[in-house]
């Protein structure tokens, strides 16, 4: 069990959760399926990211569902007065110059707390295509959690929490379970597309991202 001592919230990161539940709210933001109850420790693979608000949203969903979100940052970030506004935010640092790669830091924070929802926008990018990296499932790996779908629509202004599943180490098969899971909530989404011929690429040794 993580003993740590439990500190007060920064203002800022009181004030700045404040707004951003605010703005949940006055959107008229609903979740449409749950997250399931059950879970502590698991990896939540949002897509789309097409937008600075995805933030928002997200952590609307998660206060709704009594959640606290985290999220991976540069370690420099951590430093000097932005230290706790970040902790208090959810942030978990990730020195990238550090023997240990981000893999095996994020595994180790994993396993030193009784919960973590870990938040990762797999398309890495706004501007992205529709492809996923494949960092999200190499952390659920390594940390022995299940990946949770996440999806938020823009135009229905709600928010959807798929199955969790524990990855099996194949990957592409892994990845089309969960792109047919988007693909549902909106067939006709084209990064939703291009995210499962992503899957059916890797499955047919075409790509191995």
């Amino acid at each position: 069990m993580n003993t740590a001592h439990v500190r007060k919230p920064t203002l800022l990161s009181r004030i700045v959760r404040r707004i951003i539940l605010a703005i949940w709210y006055a959107r008229g933001w609903r979740i449409d399926s749950p997250l399931p109850k059950h879970l502590k420790k698991y990896v939540l693979a949002g897509a789309p990211h097409t937008s600075n608000w995805d933030f928002v949203f997200f952590t609307g969903a998660t206060h709704e569902e009594g959640v606290k979100p985290n999220f991976m940052g540069k370690h420099t970030l951590f430093q000097g007065i932005m230290k706790n506004f970040m902790l208090d935010m959810g942030g978990i640092p990730v020195d990238r110059t550090a023997k240990a790669n981000a893999t095996e830091q994020v595994a180790a924070e994993f396993a030193a707390r009784d919960e973590l929802a870990l938040v990762i926008a797999c398309e890495g990018t706004r501007k992205s295509d529709g492809k996923w990296r494949s960092g999200f499932y190499h952390i659920a790996r390594a940390a022995n959690v299940p990946i949770v779908p996440a999806f938020a629509d823009n135009a229905a202004k709600i928010v959807s929490f798929g199955p969790p599943m524990l990855p099996t180490g194949n990957y592409g098969e892994d990845l089309l379970k969960i792109a047919e899971w988007f693909r549902a909530k909106l067939p006709d989404y084209e990064r939703f597309k291009v995210l499962e011929q992503q899957a059916r690429d890797i499955i047919a040794g075409k790509n191995d991202v």
